[in-house]
Order: C-alpha cells, then structure tokens, then sequence
C-alpha cells in the first residue's frame, strides 16, 4: 500500500480494499464510550483496544471485485461480577470478516447465504465505531468470576439471630401431627 495517512474514523473502504490496506493500532477503552459505560469505571485507566484491519479486493469473473475488510480486536473489559459485584477482568475478542456491497438490498439478500456479515459501502466507515460493535457482540451474557476472590456472604443458620433459631420449625410440628395415634 502506498504511503498515505489512513484515518480509522472515516475510512474510504473501496480505495483500502483495492490497496490491500493493513491498519493497526490501540485505542484507550475509555474512549469507546459504548464499551466503557459497561465496565466498572475505576478500572479503567491504562487500558487499551487492540485491533488489526486488513482490506481485500477478491477478483470475480465477468463483474466487479469483491470488496472485503477482516478485522481482529482484542480487550481486557473490567465487567461486575455477578456473583460477587467486584471487577472481574474480562478477555474480550473478536475476530470476523466482512463482504462490502452496493445496496442494502443486496446485503439482506447475500446475508442470509453467507456466514461471514455483509455490510452496505459507504463513502466513509468509522473503523472505531466497528470495533466496539464487535467487542461489544463479544461479550459476556453473564460476567462472573470462576472462583470469587472474596467469600460470598451466606444465609445459613449459623448467621440467624438467636431468636430465630430457637422458633419451631413449622413443618416439623406439622410432621409430628401426622404421626400421632388417633
């Protein structure tokens, strides 16, 4: 590709695709604001987006190219616990590829065929914006420890109050009715 300032916010994908661009880089976390707003904000500092982009042009017979872009981006997302409410740091990846076409009719129609997503060409794409939507599918339904590093508080009996230990057990008083001679 020839030496020339790519700008990730408005990439002209058909010129990158035709050059075969590679683009690579690492942004803060904090400045996908989508991302961010799902982590435990004082976690964030210092950490980073790592992606990779590249651009294909593959050859068709008898019609134009096919404009293709394969992306690659990884994060470490400090996420609640579930489980425990604490920050659990979180591998996030995501690792796809995606065919460009004319019109939205032809990407519904080509969607539905092909396993890799079709997008609509578009004069400029935010890069950026495209990885944090992919980071964002990636990511956990329920963040959780494996091991919660503090012990999750318990109900068990011996945390009741002493008056509510010494109350009978209502089902036991019922259990002895059942059992009395008539």
């Amino acid at each position: 590709m020839k030496h020339k300032t790519i700008d990730p916010a408005r990439l002209d994908m058909a010129a990158f695709a035709a050059d075969a661009g590679e683009l690579a880089g690492q942004w803060p976390l904090a400045s996908l604001a989508r991302l961010s707003d799902l982590a435990v904000a004082d976690q964030l500092p210092g950490l980073e987006v790592a992606w990779q982009a590249e651009g294909e042009s593959r050859p068709v017979s008898g019609g134009k190219p096919e404009i293709w872009l394969h992306l690659d981006a990884q994060a470490q997302v400090p996420l609640c616990c579930q489980r425990c409410l604490g920050p659990v740091f979180t591998e996030v990846a995501a690792e796809r590829s995606f065919r460009f076409v004319a019109t939205e009719a032809e990407a519904e129609a080509l969607d539905a065929e092909l396993e890799d997503d079709v997008l609509v060409l578009e004069r400029a794409m935010n890069l950026r914006d495209l990885v944090e939507d992919e980071l964002l599918l990636a990511l956990p339904l329920v963040p959780r420890h494996e091991v919660c590093p503090e012990p999750l508080p318990s109900s068990t009996r011996d945390e009741l109050p002493e008056e509510e230990l010494e109350k009978p057990n209502p089902f036991a008083a019922l259990a002895r009715l059942k059992q009395r001679p008539q």
